[in-house]
């Protein structure tokens, strides 16, 4: 797991790096939050959206809102940043589409949307 820190004009965004699905479970997003908030001075993270369990993706297991309730707890903005084309789920598009109509969690198709 890598973190690469952007600077932004309104602070700075850390954006975590990897190929490999890092996001299966509550407790690895608390994991992220934690290393975020002891490495860097920033409220605002980007992951992408290989770095989610495809779970994260089926509403009908939670796992999305287990995951991004620990995200607003903490007081942390995410962006998950990816195509998102792929799922046809009403539900999870109707779910993307309210949560990029508020500032605490976005989906949004690439990280220069972000910076």
């Amino acid at each position: 797991m890598e973190f690469i820190e952007h600077k932004t004009g309104n602070g700075s965004v850390v954006e975590l790096s990897a190929s490999e699905v890092l996001i299966q479970s509550e407790q690895d997003a608390l994991d992220i939050i934690a290393n975020i908030g002891y490495l860097y001075d920033s409220n605002k993270i980007i992951i992408h959206k290989e770095s989610l369990s495809e779970a994260f993706f089926d509403l009908k297991t939670g796992l999305a809102g287990d995951i991004l309730q620990k995200f607003s707890n903490y007081r942390m903005q995410l962006v998950v940043v990816g195509d998102f084309s792929q799922y046809t789920s009403m539900r999870l598009k109707e779910f993307l589409l309210e949560s990029n109509k508020g500032s605490q969690v976005n989906f949004l198709p690439d990280i220069t949307a972000v910076l």
